[in-house]
């Protein structure tokens, strides 16, 4: 009895959790600046954001198929100011997961491109590969 009671505060746990990395772009302000499929292997992707993706204050990495394993985010801005996040912290993302927002330096700047680091985890003939969108936080 005490080993259910224990799953079942794990169970719960667990779907908290999920709950608030899955958030949704439901608010109106999320907008897709790039998709990327993703290799079974270590790989690193340069983002570079045309027009109304440029005006970002947050990014935000949605994973739509597969599972990833995220380690960095480095941003550089169009003044130069360059960011790198440890993405470590955030983990394994499975489909319908996004990481926590990644703050944008500075202010009235835009976006000039942003570099991903990660892993596809998975196997080649098992699982289907990673499919991830970076997701901007419009400025008004």
């Amino acid at each position: 009895m005490k080993n259910k009671i224990k799953l079942l505060a794990l169970l719960f746990a667990v779907t908290i959790s999920l709950s608030s990395f899955s958030q949704s772009n439901n608010d109106g302000n999320w907008i897709k600046i790039a998709e990327k499929l993703v290799a079974f292997k270590s790989d690193k992707d340069v983002i570079t954001p045309t027009g109304n993706e440029r005006k970002v204050d947050k990014i935000k990495i949605k994973c739509v198929q597969g599972t990833l394993k995220l380690k960095k985010v480095r941003v550089e801005m169009s003044d130069g100011e360059k960011k790198e996040y440890d993405a470590k912290g955030v983990g394994v993302l499975s489909k319908g997961m996004s990481s926590l927002p990644f703050n944008l330096p500075g202010k009235n700047n835009t976006l000039k491109k942003i570099e991903l680091q990660y892993d596809s985890v998975g196997a080649l003939l098992v699982t289907k590969k990673a499919k991830i969108e970076v997701v901007g936080h419009v400025i008004k």
